[in-house]
């Protein structure tokens, strides 16, 4: 696919498609890379997601893991 860069004040702008945006998966926000001769898009990725989705299915009791007693805990704590 061919574009024309297109001056935006001191600066240059590409103009790409919706379709072509879509499909590239492109919100927002993107992540530009720069190497010789060549510019890489790519969407942001989120460090988070599907973190509410593993939240809301922990045990009741909110812990992942069993209780682990230490030394600690069978002599010197008082319940």
């Amino acid at each position: 696919m061919k574009a024309k860069l297109v001056r935006i004040g001191n600066s240059r702008g590409l103009r790409l498609s919706k379709p072509l945006l879509e499909q590239a998966g492109l919100t927002d926000e993107v992540d530009i890379t720069v190497e010789p001769g060549l510019l890489s898009i790519r969407p942001i990725a989120n460090p988070r997601a599907g973190w509410a989705a593993s939240a809301a299915s922990r045990p009741p009791d909110g812990l992942l893991d069993d209780a682990t007693p230490s030394h600690f805990d069978e002599t010197e704590w008082t319940w």
